[in-house]
């Protein structure tokens, strides 16, 4: 018996050494010299440190800082909270003539019907139309309808008696004071999310080169008007030149290969609340309701009644979305930074905590507070990472996790989780045969700049956290953090996602 324990005593400490052993080859090779490396594991039964490098100290954490927003917004509202947006006939019906307006009061749905699927799922693709960078061939659009709300509200109107609309069709948008984004994306923080704030170009090259190809968007709205030229080339590079300079008007200027699949570019709506509104009244139309008032125009706030009229009216027709905890899927799984930006915002609505995004993230810091978290240990400026105030230690990453995982909102947490080597942002970090596959389920963060002095990228950040269990049954909690490591010229950040891939397998075969 004395034998056995000996040995297990020796044998621990051999795995300890041989963990630590690979990591440092890893991150202390020549090519990180410079760089900054916080790194935490911890054993999530024991809470015994497995690993530990940088542990206190503070890490820009890229969108890592979803985590915190998500786990705030999704303890602040629950798991299976649903947005209702209700619609109000503002006036008289008279032979189905509506003489008033028809006010749609927006409830911050993150995908307002836009991501369902026919079958009821939300929806999302590992290279979402969310980043899409220029125009490109492998981003993909979910099988869904944007306007689907729109469709939805547009047949209540109709089944309760409006055959005509004699005032205006508004949008009101004041549940919280819009604010700016703070990652890449769509830059509008918006009440009214209608499509991700996006308008979809999908560019189809001509039967033959010399023919002109085909736009179209999506959805199909006069919200925007196009100047478009794009023509078709037998062979070579496609390529395209997007202006904007004007909310409601774009041009395009071209070439693609008419040997090419479809491409898919994306312009972002800068003005949310007037977008939703001309959709509302498209969806009217096509439904037979017959609307006055001018299909594109800019409303002003002055035209809202007071939001206490409200209270004394019933719906006209009424939308309700999914269970939240899809949409916190959606924001996790693609690292959705237009989804993310607006949680504090939820969060401050829910909890009664003012309307501004610095109200917002004071609520959400609240949030994190009695969830478990020590508000010293983390920074914020914004809900999903691009801001210069954000920054946490990997303990702070790995005291969340830890947290999240007593409280009965962990499953539909962690079901957001990208999968190593399977879905969302980690869907190829590793190889086909990585034995880490399907095993991590953890947070990815990304932030780089433009060197223009040397033409290469500054990596800010390249970060990871989540969970794990490794190949001997082991469940981990962990965080790991690269900070301020310049790129070699014409190397993309996602060759350092490739090394985070390769320090999770090294965890998960070296581990406890």
């Amino acid at each position: 018996m004395r034998a056995i324990v000996a040995f297990v005593l020796l044998a621990l400490p051999l795995v300890a050494a041989d963990l630590a052993g690979e990591i440092k080859a890893v991150i202390d090779s020549p090519s990180y010299k410079g760089a900054r490396w916080g790194i935490l594991v911890v054993d999530t039964k024991t809470g015994q440190t497995v690993y530990a490098r940088n542990a206190d100290t503070f890490f820009a954490p890229a969108s890592v800082t979803k985590l915190f927003s998500c786990a705030a917004a999704l303890v602040a509202l629950g798991p299976d909270h649903k947005f209702e947006t209700p619609v109000y006939a503002l006036g008289k019906v008279k032979d189905g003539n509506l003489t008033g307006d028809l006010v749609l009061v927006a409830s911050g749905d993150l995908t307002f019907g836009g991501r369902t699927s026919k079958d009821g799922k939300m929806l999302f693709k590992n290279d979402d139309h969310i980043y899409t960078s220029g125009f490109s061939m492998e981003t993909e659009l979910t099988d869904s309808n944007p306007v689907a709300a729109f469709d939805e509200l547009a047949k209540q109107v109709k089944a309760a008696g409006i055959t005509s609309v004699n005032g205006d069709v508004l949008i009101d948008d004041r549940l919280f004071i819009g604010s700016e984004g703070s990652g890449s994306g769509p830059r509008v923080i918006s009440p009214m999310i209608v499509n991700d704030s996006l308008i979809d170009l999908i560019v189809t090259p001509g039967k033959k080169a010399g023919d002109p190809a085909t736009l179209s968007t999506r959805p199909e709205t006069a919200f925007f008007k196009g100047d478009v030229d794009i023509a078709t080339t037998e062979k070579g590079p496609s390529y395209f030149a997007v202006s904007n300079d004007d909310p409601q008007e774009f041009s395009i200027r071209g070439r693609i290969s008419e040997k090419s699949k479809p491409m898919i570019g994306i312009l972002p709506v800068r003005r949310p609340t007037d977008f939703a509104r001309t959709l509302f009244i498209e969806a009217l139309r096509r439904e037979g309701v017959r609307v006055t008032a001018a299909l594109v125009r800019k409303q002003v706030a002055s035209e809202l009644p007071k939001s206490e009229v409200y209270a004394e009216l019933k719906p006209t027709a009424k939308f309700i979305s999914l269970p939240f905890k899809d949409a916190i899927t959606v924001t996790l799984k693609v690292s959705h930074n237009l989804y993310a930006s607006t949680l504090p915002h939820l969060t401050a609505a829910k909890k009664g905590g003012g309307r501004s995004i610095a109200e917002g993230l004071k609520s959400q810091g609240d949030m994190l507070k009695e969830i478990g978290l020590d508000p010293a240990t983390i920074s914020f400026g914004g809900g999903a990472g691009g801001s210069n105030a954000d920054h946490v230690t990997p303990r702070a990453t790995v005291t969340l996790l830890e947290a999240m995982q007593k409280r009965p909102e962990w499953s539909a947490f962690k079901a957001g989780l990208p999968v190593l080597g399977v879905d969302g942002t980690l869907a190829s970090v590793v190889g086909k045969d990585s034995p880490a596959k399907g095993h991590v389920f953890a947070k990815t963060g990304t932030l780089s700049w433009g060197d223009l002095v040397n033409g290469r990228m500054y990596l800010t950040s390249k970060a990871l956290g989540g969970v794990m269990t490794t190949k001997n049954g082991k469940d981990l909690t962990f965080a790991i953090f690269l900070n301020d490591k310049p790129l070699p010229p014409g190397v993309k950040a996602s060759a350092e996602g490739k090394t985070l891939g390769k320090l999770c397998e090294i965890i998960y075969e070296n581990g406890p």
